[in-house]
């Protein structure tokens, strides 16, 4: 059986490749803050970021799993539907922390939110942002329900994935170490793994060459997707020896591109 994945709620082409190139069954949904769509600068509740629809997203998908894989050739009965994992960059992270338990407390502005799903079984954390009591005073202004997640809520296996270049200083005034936040404050993420000289794209997830690619290097986004697919077939299959021989393979590179640390 193949091993179902929902991954990288934003643009993400490279990653989707790989994922797939690895046996994974990739599913990756158009959010109403897509810039395929006309909805961003509209008026529209929830514009125009759309954090909780895009939520809301993935549960729909979850409710039909079934019908997606039976009408894609192919797929049907090599699918296991039991094994689902999520991974999710940036803002796509953000996503894929509350499908794995993350939540947002209530405020003046927000009320309480949770979106965890018991059928995600693991995921992947990339760049994703960190506490808000590190928001800049213009961040936590403009992007208020920032301010109240809450990690302590996250026990699903989880990967965190940052780069020690990434400077959010539009963001938060934690540095680099921000996007760390979800490893050290969620129970159930158990393992970081800090990019050496890896900017916000990581060496270019979304792509090598989009505009959003801070820090193109082919290498380096190669050894982000390949510990992110280790980490998720062990964590779904503990057989799986994948995420033990990913870190033997990068303790002993000759340079290694990153560090991996584990609780």
């Amino acid at each position: 059986h193949s091993a179902l994945k929902l991954v990288f709620p934003a643009h993400t082409s490279v990653g989707r490749a790989h994922f797939s190139q690895q046996g994974f069954v990739v599913i990756q949904p158009t959010h109403l803050d897509s810039k395929t769509l006309p909805f961003r600068d509209s008026a529209q509740p929830g514009a125009p970021l759309f954090w909780q629809s895009r939520a809301a997203d993935f549960h729909r998908l979850l409710d039909q799993l079934s019908t997606i894989t039976a009408a894609l050739p192919g797929l049907l009965g090599r699918v296991d539907l039991t094994q689902v994992a999520i991974l999710g960059h940036s803002l796509g992270g953000h996503t894929a922390s509350l499908m794995l338990g993350a939540s947002h407390k209530p405020s003046v502005e927000t009320p309480a939110f949770t979106a965890l799903d018991p059928r995600i079984k693991a995921g992947v954390l990339l760049a994703a942002p960190g506490r808000g009591a590190a928001l800049t005073p213009e961040a936590a202004q403009r992007y208020p329900f920032f301010t109240t997640v809450d990690f302590t809520t996250l026990t699903s296996p989880t990967l965190v994935v940052y780069g020690d270049e990434d400077d959010p200083h539009h963001l938060s005034t934690a540095g680099p170490t921000w996007f760390a936040d979800p490893f050290h404050l969620a129970p159930g993420a158990n393992a970081l793994v800090t990019v050496f000289g890896g900017g916000h794209g990581l060496g270019g997830v979304a792509g090598y060459d989009l505009a959003e690619t801070t820090d193109e290097h082919p290498t380096r986004v190669a050894t982000v997707l390949q510990l992110g697919v280790a980490y998720l077939k062990t964590q779904l299959n503990p057989a799986d020896s994948s995420w033990h021989h990913a870190i033997e393979a990068l303790t002993h590179a000759e340079a290694p591109l990153a560090r991996v640390t584990t609780k």
